[in-house]
């Protein structure tokens, strides 16, 4: 059984993280718009889809769409570092979810400038030139590598898996559950 507990735990938090760090990325979107006088369309969270937000009109585009990923990866840092170190498992979460959202958003602008991906080609039309892209990733990817070196070695990790208590693993399906009917419930379709 704490196989099992540790499987649903580890599957869960990832994709977790996954769900969170989309919301996180397009809250800064929203900030960027309230921020600029933008009119926010709709957000769309919908789990079976890239998220998004829409704005129009969106009179600053270029802070708009860079708020997302910076936005998307300075909260869950923040985040990280207020969580008392005393909560152990909390604070196991958060430096996973901070690190995670640092290497999701910067693999996402550095590597998808080139292909002009999503918010890229946004970020590209507006002026911001491909080296400031590829910077954000070389700065974001490492710092989130350097957090999740910090949980410990994945060699030792697989070699003495830790023992997840069930009610831990519980708690965290569920909040994937409740974020995943959040996001059907609140995209537009």
């Amino acid at each position: 059984m704490p196989r099992l507990h540790l499987l649903l735990f580890t599957v869960s938090l990832v994709a977790l993280s996954w769900f969170a760090m989309m919301a996180v990325h397009e809250a800064g979107h929203v900030l960027g718009a309230f921020i600029t006088g933008g009119s926010i369309e709709r957000v769309v969270l919908y789990p079976l889809t890239i998220s998004r937000t829409d704005v129009s009109p969106n009179p600053h585009p270029a802070i708009v769409v860079w708020l997302g990923p910076v936005f998307g990866s300075v909260l869950p840092l923040a985040v990280f570092a207020i969580v008392p170190q005393r909560l152990t498992v909390l604070g196991y979460m958060a430096r996973f979810f901070a690190g995670f959202c640092l290497i999701a958003n910067g693999t996402y602008i550095s590597i998808g400038a080139f292909d002009r991906v999503g918010d890229c080609d946004e970020m590209l039309r507006t002026g911001t030139p491909l080296w400031a892209m590829v910077a954000f990733g070389a700065i974001a990817v490492p710092l989130g590598l350097y957090l999740w070196h910090g949980l410990g070695s994945l060699r030792q990790v697989i070699k003495e898996p830790p023992v997840v208590e069930a009610r831990l693993a519980c708690v965290v399906v569920v909040a994937l559950l409740v974020t995943i009917i959040a996001e059907f419930a609140l995209s537009p379709r």
